[in-house]
């Protein structure tokens, strides 16, 4: 079913199940996975139906000037497919799926808005800047690069952090960018060589922990153990500090990176309704009587259980 969302009519599509939905999800994007196309959005909507939830997705607003799309907008985006969902599929609990960036906007949402169920992929717990000097030292420890050149990337990241919160000059902070872009790490550290105008960065200091704490739904942390962007530990302890008020499930998956969330088996399962507790923590390997992690569509099932009895 083809639809829009919200002000700016964005484009939208709703799978639905073949019998009447027992929850719904709308899919929040990536920074940079902003089509309702993405794979990993596509793949919800062939998996989750069939367990009888259905999946929203739609186009994120375009940049403006090349510069992302400020989470409050983001925010926004979401409360309005929450509304077209809800109007779709009647009284049901209805969430939000939320990939990377899309978990924080996701999470802000939830921190605004009626949210009965939150599914968030690679949610970070530290600020977006935080997090990518750990995902960028991250790609030069995995290439090989020493603790010498790590540092260089650090102190480069916090020149340019400094300028855009309009506490350095331009032609200080360019001059750094152009003697790193001589190293062969650079295109690693995820910089312009030109740096943008200040400010251009809206969201780089963003404390996701003020906005955990507000939650009170149930909600699903899906973390990739060989994520290298995502300070998985990190973030965990500040979920499990801030989100008291929240009913916390987490899932690690060994072996997997959040951005390839293609499970290998599909077929729907259902957990057993005994199966609740609170700040749960499971792992593929885990015996409880719960579906492993191959079956993404069983954990997804879960958490509407959990918001139905909510």
């Amino acid at each position: 079913m083809e639809l829009s969302v919200g002000e700016q009519q964005l484009p939208a599509t709703l799978n639905l199940p073949a019998g009447p939905a027992r929850g719904a999800l709308a899919v929040l994007h990536g920074s940079h996975a902003d089509n309702r196309s993405y794979f990993l959005y596509e793949h919800l909507a062939r998996l989750l139906p069939p367990a009888g939830i259905a999946v929203l997705r739609y186009d994120r607003r375009p940049r403006i000037d090349g510069r992302d799309v400020p989470m409050n907008a983001q925010a926004d985006d979401a409360a309005a497919a929450l509304d077209v969902l809800r109007r779709q599929v009647g009284d049901v609990p209805v969430g939000l799926w939320g990939f990377s960036q899309g978990a924080w906007a996701a999470a802000l949402t939830a921190s605004r808005h009626p949210v009965d169920l939150l599914v968030l992929v690679g949610c970070s717990g530290v600020s977006p800047a935080r997090q990518m000097r750990y995902g960028t030292a991250e790609q030069l420890r995995r290439h090989g690069y020493g603790d010498a050149d790590l540092a260089e990337l650090d102190r480069l990241r916090g020149v340019t952090e400094a300028y855009l919160r309009g506490g350095l000059s331009r032609a200080v902070a360019q001059a750094e960018l152009d003697a790193a872009g001589e190293r062969p790490w650079f295109p690693l550290a995820f910089l312009p060589r030109e740096v943008p105008e200040p400010g251009a960065w809206a969201d780089m200091d963003f404390d996701p922990e003020p906005v955990f704490a507000a939650l009170t739904c149930p909600v699903l942390l899906c973390y990739g153990d060989t994520d290298a962007w995502i300070p998985i530990e990190e973030s965990l302890t500040v979920w499990r500090r801030a989100a008291v008020a929240a009913d916390l499930t987490i899932a690690r998956l060994a072996g997997w990176p959040a951005a390839t969330m293609r499970p290998p088996c599909t077929r729907p399962r259902t957990w057993p309704a005994s199966a609740r507790s609170t700040h749960r923590s499971c792992s593929p390997g885990w015996t409880g009587g719960s579906p492993q992690f191959d079956d993404v569509a069983a954990w997804h099932a879960f958490v509407v259980e959990l918001a139905e009895r909510a």
